[in-house]
């Protein structure tokens, strides 16, 4: 069974006081991660389209403009706007993981490869970095060395969603969906709007997967 590092979605931007501004871009990106959910990008786009007149420049909406369009299969767009959501925040570990898996997607493996060779090197002891080269490590079936990433990366950041989920992909890999299933839980028990795990959790349910009961 193949799996790619799931797109890691849309996480609303939250914060404390918000003026009347604030609360609308909030609750237009909110209807577009809704209408993203249910699988209606064109109609997210919309929403994210209209969200970033009112905040532009804000890397949260320029992600998820972007993932409306990876959606859609407009790659080129896609890219341009994961590219620009990094400008903006250099420490968006969705948009990274996203870029390198677009490249890797449209054959560009070297240059993907590549990527996050240089990333390792600038960033070592981040956990988002140990998650794009697990991932890598993952597509060469290096299971054992992408496990030990892995591991370092929780190590590093013990409630990171990405390490969290590619932990999960990897054990449904080697045949233990429970274990993902825990692991989707996890994240989801923190982040409820991430959509996309709360349907991969579904889906092992569905298979008739439980979570092992406490020892």
């Amino acid at each position: 069974m193949q799996f790619r590092l799931p797109f890691v979605v849309l996480g609303l931007f939250l914060a404390g006081c918000a003026t009347t501004n604030d609360e609308r871009w909030r609750s237009i990106n909110e209807d577009g991660v809704q209408m993203f959910g249910k699988g209606d990008y064109r109609m997210a786009l919309h929403s994210f389209d209209y969200a970033l007149t009112l905040r532009p420049q804000d890397p949260v909406l320029i992600y998820n403009t972007a993932q409306c369009y990876d959606r859609l299969g407009d790659v080129k767009k896609a890219e341009e706007l994961y590219a620009y959501c990094l400008q903006r925040d250099t420490k968006h570990g969705d948009a990274r993981l996203a870029l390198v898996s677009l490249k890797y997607r449209t054959g560009r493996v070297t240059e993907a490869n590549q990527q996050i060779l240089d990333w390792l090197k600038q960033e070592p002891n981040s956990a988002d970095v140990q998650v794009a080269d697990a991932w890598r490590l993952r597509q060469e079936k290096a299971y054992p060395l992408a496990q030990s990433r892995l591991q370092h990366a929780r190590s590093l950041d013990p409630h990171n969603r990405r390490v969290l989920t590619e932990m999960a992909v990897l054990c449904e890999i080697q045949g233990m969906p429970e274990r993902s299933l825990v692991l989707y839980e996890e994240i989801l028990a923190r982040e409820p709007n991430q959509v996309e795990i709360a349907d991969r959790a579904a889906q092992l349910k569905a298979r008739g997967v439980k979570a092992p009961l406490p020892n």
